[in-house]
């Protein structure tokens, strides 16, 4: 050991049965709770909810929240492709869902819609351009999307979700 330098005492027993910090051990986070409660077919997002979207996410590009990276060398000034959905995931759906651990959808709508729509989409893709395109080609009458990275709990482990392919929040919601 270095002289002067002074080392944290060793654990006591004690220290050793405290909860980890932030909650008891086995804790579900909210986040969670909300999508076991929620049926994942309810994870849903309007078509309002992604006008929104896209308006806070050039917010974020404009005051430098969501910012270009090795992986994703967006114009910060292209308003039609945008940033791609790692980056957006990362930087702007994290931070806005980080206190209630829930997915994007969940947070705007804690009781969930009715799933009328179900949207794919690649994590490369820009989030401008699919917004755009999404809007664009929204069927009449359609209320409702279910939207991977918008229904999904982007915080969580969500393997336990996804388990069983059968049963998993995608083939739910597109069963509906």
């Amino acid at each position: 050991l270095a002289q002067g330098v002074e080392m944290a005492p060793p654990p006591q027993p004690d220290d050793l049965l405290q909860p980890p910090v932030g909650g008891a051990w086995g804790e579900t986070p909210p986040g969670m709770e909300l999508h076991r409660e929620v049926p994942p077919e309810r994870w849903c997002v309007t078509w309002q909810d992604l006008r929104e979207l896209r308006r806070e996410v050039q917010l974020a590009v404009r005051e430098g929240r969501v910012k270009p990276t090795p992986l994703d060398d967006f114009d910060p000034s292209d308003d039609v492709v945008g940033p791609n959905f790692y980056t957006v995931v990362e930087d702007f759906i994290k931070p806005a869902t980080h206190e209630s651990k829930a997915s994007w959808a969940l947070s705007r709508h804690p009781g969930g819609l009715d799933c009328d729509l179900f949207v794919t989409h690649a994590w490369v893709e820009g989030v401008y351009e699919f917004i755009d395109k999404v809007l664009d080609s929204w069927p009449w009458g359609a209320r409702h999307a279910w939207i991977c990275t918008l229904s999904m709990p982007q915080h969580l482990d969500i393997s336990e979700l996804i388990s069983s392919p059968q049963d998993s929040p995608f083939a739910r919601a597109l069963a509906k």
